[in-house]
């Protein structure tokens, strides 16, 4: 978590403006794709004149808006686009949904668009949200001027999920007394996460914990009961691309040599699916943007100012 701290901190963070939304909607979902819902983001322009499409960002598994908010005041100083730091469905403070899956994801992101009348955007995704920009770059391939996939395959990952279960199984029995400090019931889930998962996942994954200012009730910001019946379905996600054409827009895969997410073995495979891409390989783990932000920095809008 230090590391994560100190990496965030080396960035040049710039004047610049952010513009905090939060959309609720309440409404009932059943259906393996239900209808889209509207998500909460936070939204960074700088002092240049917009003159491309805006960036649209997805998180990962268990992360939030907040992941990006160090990249995204850096990146409006170095492009001339509009940067939306975006809450994926089920995660952080945007709307809790039953169903949890790509296509679903994807057209939360084409109402996203829509609503604000953009016909097109860069788009952007770290593990869980680039596969869910994969996905949607192949269905919408007209609304995706260009895409950056950071740290995903879109062939296999390599979590079993058996252990994935076993953490989101750790923090649906999560127990913690309304009376706790929030030190307190920290300190016991880490505990007990610890029992699932390593250190640097159960930091990430703490970023989750609420508690109630005014009940006490402690929570889980990602809805953890949702995303442990979806586990299994994740799996599907090659065979669904499979349906879609290849995405021939301009593509850049960003990703760790010391992470499992991306097999050098599988690139070939992949340029099949992205003809016109690039693969750039960081020192780093799995949290690549974290771990390396300025080279991931100098990547990202070297890519995103290109005229192609």
């Amino acid at each position: 978590m230090q590391r994560l701290t100190k990496s965030l901190r080396s960035l040049p963070f710039p004047a610049g403006k952010i513009l905090r939304t939060q959309l609720v909607v309440r409404r009932e979902y059943s259906s393996e794709i239900p209808d889209p819902v509207e998500l909460s983001f936070d939204s960074y322009t700088g002092e240049n004149p917009e003159t491309s499409p805006p960036l649209l960002t997805y998180h990962g598994l268990f992360g939030s808006k907040q992941n990006w908010r160090g990249i995204s005041k850096a990146l409006v100083r170095k492009v001339s686009r509009k940067v939306y730091a975006i809450d994926v469905r089920n995660h952080g403070e945007s709307p809790h949904s039953s169903v949890h899956n790509s296509k679903a994801m994807s057209e939360d992101l084409r109402l996203f668009m829509e609503q604000r009348s953009h016909p097109n955007a860069a788009c952007m995704g770290h593990s869980m949200g680039g596969r869910s920009m994969m996905y949607f770059a192949r269905k919408y391939p007209e609304l995706v001027e260009r895409l950056i996939v950071v740290d995903i395959s879109p062939i296999s990952v390599p979590r079993s999920t058996g252990e994935m279960t076993e953490i989101f199984d750790a923090m649906v029995s999560l127990d913690l007394s309304p009376s706790m400090s929030m030190s307190e019931g920290r300190k016991i889930a880490r505990e007990k996460l610890l029992k699932a998962t390593e250190d640097e996942t159960v930091d990430f994954i703490m970023l989750n914990l609420r508690k109630n200012p005014d009940t006490g009730a402690f929570s889980w910001a990602c809805n953890a009961h949702v995303l442990r019946e979806f586990l299994t379905r994740f799996d599907k996600y090659q065979s669904n691309l499979e349906e879609l054409p290849p995405y021939t827009g301009p593509t850049t895969f960003i990703c760790g040599t010391r992470s499992p997410y991306m097999r050098r073995e599988q690139w070939p495979q992949i340029q099949k699916m992205f003809p016109n891409s690039e693969i750039h390989w960081l020192d780093a783990g799995h949290l690549v943007h974290f771990e390396k932000p300025q080279e991931f920095l100098t990547i990202v809008s070297e890519f995103l100012n290109r005229t192609e």
